[in-house]
């Protein structure tokens, strides 16, 4: 455990050598952070966990609030958060180390590897890969079988049911944000490798990185003493609310649970800290821009967006000519973002345990702040 982890609902400050590349940004981040606990008061967010990292070192850990709103536990860097669809920014990578590691080929389409297995109502769908998987570019249309998630259906249940998923358009061809279908990927990896999707998630992704408290599904999440409990307004005031055990059937779309800690290693994973991990060349797969992403979700607004596309796994965007990769989570009870710039050799991560549109500014505000020197 990190000693970092024994400073409960304070900042932490551990620069590295070389905190800042010699490149015209703003570095100094109080003003930001400042913003940031004015949001998080005003709106009255329950809990809430914030990182800011380079490829180097934690430039900046904080925590505010408590696990649940009914007790006096503070939010510590060791809390435990659902991060929602930030799990698919792993799913990416378990996808990517199939192909690099594992002999998996991009190109395949899964009918090969599933050969009972019908996907959509056309016979374009037929043809889906593991690269339209991964990047949303199916051709199906958008959002599949969420609302039957929504209603408690788990996975394997939905499952026989995808030769009914309406086809938009061929694979490759346009964007569709998925939950049910992303969530191939386990079974790609599990057809492929004999491991159990969340074995090979921890042994090639949580070990290797020192992520000692992330984990994934239903069971290891209520069983923590340290998980923090989602909450809701009701008439305007945060009350605890019920989770949805359904989503976590779904593990490469919504099923991980981390703490502060854990992500602030994700995040300077995916900078190139750790190279023995994840190299330059996977790195660079990982994060390269597959399908562009239509203008309608709460992203696409933000001031100083350029360009959006979805890549393996993350967001791409172009931000006022910097390039930033980025997702964010949400389900009920909790809201996350996470972003990081490659270039600038800088991200951040922010979990609420709150079911909260606070989250939607925080991306733009960080980066919107780091360029504020040029």
């Amino acid at each position: 455990m990190s000693l970092l982890c024994l400073l409960p609902t304070q900042a932490v400050l551990a620069q590295s050598d070389s905190t800042a590349p010699s490149l015209p940004y703003n570095y100094d981040f109080t003003e930001y952070v400042d913003w940031l606990d004015a949001l998080i008061r005003e709106k009255k967010i329950p809990g809430a966990a914030l990182a800011i990292v380079s490829r180097e070192g934690i430039m900046h850990l904080q925590t505010w609030g408590v696990r649940n709103i009914n007790e006096t536990f503070p939010v510590t860097t060791d809390s435990i958060f659902r991060i929602a669809s930030m799990s698919k920014t792993f799913a990416g990578a378990a996808a990517t180390l199939l192909v690099d590691e594992e002999g998996q080929s991009w190109d395949t389409p899964l009918r090969e590897l599933f050969p009972s297995l019908k996907i959509g109502n056309k016979r374009s769908s037929q043809d889906i890969t593991l690269l339209h998987v991964a990047s949303h570019s199916t051709g199906l249309m958008p959002h599949s079988y969420s609302n039957l998630l929504d209603d408690g259906v788990a996975y394997d249940r939905i499952k026989n049911r995808f030769e009914e998923i309406p086809t938009v358009c061929a694979p490759g061809e346009c964007y569709g944000y998925q939950n049910v279908v992303f969530s191939m990927i386990a079974d790609v990896v599990e057809e492929t490798t004999g491991e159990s999707y969340e074995k090979y998630i921890e042994e090639h992704i949580f070990k290797p990185l020192g992520m000692e408290s992330a984990s994934i599904g239903y069971e290891p999440y209520i069983n923590n003493p340290e998980s923090t409990h989602p909450h809701r307004l009701v008439r305007g005031s945060w009350r605890t609310t019920t989770t949805n055990p359904a989503y976590y059937t779904t593990a490469p779309a919504s099923g991980i649970n981390a703490s502060l800690f854990d992500m602030s290693m994700w995040l300077r994973a995916n900078l190139g800290a750790f190279p023995e991990v994840f190299g330059a060349d996977f790195l660079a797969q990982l994060h390269e821009p597959v399908i562009p992403t239509p203008y309608g979700n709460y992203f696409n607004r933000w001031s100083g967006l350029e360009k959006a596309y979805y890549g393996i796994g993350w967001r791409v965007f172009d931000f006022k000519g910097l390039r930033v990769i980025h997702h964010g989570g949400g389900v009920r009870g909790y809201r996350s973002e996470m972003a990081f710039s490659p270039e600038a050799n800088i991200g951040m991560v922010l979990m609420f345990n709150a079911e909260s549109n606070a989250a939607n500014e925080v991306i733009p505000e960080f980066f919107g702040h780091l360029l504020e020197a040029n």
